[in-house]
């Protein structure tokens, strides 16, 4: 089968691989369809991730069709499949307490083991959900959307409250759209004008540069003062995660969907006085995949405007090398293999 390979940073091929063989029990054979690019796959393409052994098949937001099923495996041979690519082991404290998301020795398609940046992939069926009416190529944009929408089901805002999503790329945009669908009032805050340009436009939201002056005084006069009542980061910046502790009204929740491999140091007593609630958010679950797929059928999220860029698999080495740089108009990009 065909298989794009990061061998090294800067890296990036396509080579002839072994398909992989007749699935095991409780397991399928998938033919991937369409896979999403994501913030990792650059990463892992710059070198810039700590925990990844190269060479590696990159995806993990994917879609496809069981050409294969394993012993014990209901899915039908030919079902459309949305691709959850966090394999827990089942065991562990976490998993016991049903959050896979989380599992003390989880790997994850395409950063752990190989991804789905090729024709064939061998995937536990318990991680393959029915498209049920998704066209595949919508499929395959549902994993990106349900981290958002997992970190909004954490917050356990109530509808109404005034809520500040920091950073506007498609983690930001997609936790931006799913706190709207929770019925909060949404506003993002971002560095960049044609991200910014982008929410208020083409999705309407109200926003906040952070490129003309200080987020925290941003912040404050966008609340008469008060503070937001949820905050959400979606950065990936140790800066503006550091930040955000002011950002939240007393009372209030911040809820950090993106991480960093820093220390983060924050003022006791700020975070005291406010008594407000901390919340870490990672990955998805099954019940988050399903409320985005349902909410793509209701047609409650424009993937239209967020898929800005489409690939082949050939194609991949190079585009996915030139996205990583040019990041103008670029919010998701999709690469189409079957």
């Amino acid at each position: 089968m065909k298989a794009v390979i990061c061998r090294s940073p800067g890296d990036l091929v396509v080579e002839d691989r072994p398909a992989p063989s007749t699935p095991p029990p409780g397991w399928a054979l998938v033919a991937v369809s369409h896979v999403g690019i994501c913030g990792t796959d650059y990463h892992i393409f710059e070198g810039k991730h700590p925990f990844l052994a190269y060479p590696r098949i990159m995806g993990h937001e994917a879609s496809g069709t069981v050409i294969e099923a394993g012993e014990g495996v209901e899915l039908a041979v030919g079902e459309p499949v949305i691709i959850n690519p966090y394999l827990a082991c089942g065991k562990c404290i976490a998993c016991r307490q049903g959050k896979p998301n989380c599992c003390v020795r989880i790997e994850v398609l395409g950063v752990h083991r190989d991804g789905a940046m090729c024709e064939r992939i061998l995937v536990p069926a318990q991680n393959l959900y029915p498209a049920n009416g998704l066209s595949l190529a919508d499929a395959a944009a549902v994993e990106f959307l349900a981290i958002g929408a997992h970190a909004v089901r954490r917050s356990l805002a109530q509808p109404g409250a005034r809520t500040l999503v920091v950073g506007a790329g498609p983690i930001g945009l997609g936790t931006a759209l799913f706190a709207r669908i929770a019925g909060l009032d949404v506003t993002l805050l971002d560095m960049s004008a044609e991200r910014l340009g982008f929410a208020a436009s083409e999705l309407d939201f109200a926003t906040l540069d952070g490129s003309k002056g200080s987020a925290t005084d941003l912040a404050r006069e966008a609340t008469d003062g008060e503070g937001f009542d949820v905050v959400f980061d979606a950065t990936g910046n140790t800066q503006s995660v550091q930040s955000a502790f002011a950002h939240v009204a007393h009372g209030g929740t911040l809820v950090l969907v993106s991480v960093v491999k820093d220390d983060i140091i924050f003022s006791d007593p700020e975070f005291h006085k406010r008594e407000m609630t901390l919340i870490g958010s990672r990955n998805a679950l099954r019940a988050d995949f399903d409320h985005v797929a349902a909410s793509i059928r209701d047609g409650a999220v424009p993937l239209a405007k967020l898929v800005t860029h489409r690939t082949t698999l050939g194609d991949t080495p190079r585009d996915l090398g030139r996205w990583a740089h040019e990041k103008s108009g670029l919010i998701k990009a999709v690469i189409q293999v079957g």
